[in-house]
């Protein structure tokens, strides 16, 4: 089971695309309303989300967690104690930590990135406490998966598949959707 947190304000590109495509690979994904079932987007796109935080529980059933970026979403995220205890759940499992655009930032003042390769939108990598910058598009560093933006959600998505060890279909779905 894979989480995507939603909060108001986040970056749709950055949420929809990774849903989509982990959900092309048959992965039971549960979008995460952080604050109700109704969460719009950076550029007003309403969402109703599968679950409100209220209703998730930590498990071992739990893959991986993915946080989009945008603003003020990635804030509302940060702001939440059901997303940092998650996030931190995850990371202690050894599940797979996924953040996109701003969202690494969460990462950062977790002090989960010390040590670790990372990027971020650009402008938030003072953000990364610790982490190694890198000038890739995605960055995988063990159990942690980090984007730049919303141009590259798609290349976000395929990574995370590769990481659950879904290699063949993150390249059947690449090929099917016309990505170069």
């Amino acid at each position: 089971m894979i989480y995507v947190f939603l909060a108001d304000g986040f970056e749709e590109l950055e949420a929809i695309g990774p849903i989509d495509l982990l959900r092309r690979a048959e992965l039971e994904v549960v979008t995460v309303g952080v604050m109700g079932k109704t969460v719009t987007g950076a550029h007003g796109v309403p969402f109703t989300a599968d679950k409100t935080v209220q209703e998730i529980a930590l498990t071992q059933k739990l893959q991986a967690v993915v946080l989009p970026g945008g603003m003020p979403g990635t804030i509302n995220l940060e702001k939440d104690t059901v997303v940092r205890q998650t996030v931190a759940y995850a990371a202690a499992e050894g599940k797979l930590v996924c953040a996109i655009c701003a969202a690494p930032s969460i990462l950062g003042h977790m002090g989960l990135l010390q040590g670790r390769r990372a990027v971020c939108f650009p402008g938030f990598e003072q953000e990364l406490a610790g982490a190694q910058i890198g000038e890739q598009s995605v960055v995988r560093d063990g159990n942690l998966i980090t984007a730049k933006g919303a141009g590259v959600a798609v290349d976000f998505a395929l990574e995370i598949l590769r990481a659950l060890g879904l290699s063949a279909q993150a390249e059947k779905i690449r090929r099917s959707i016309q990505c170069p």
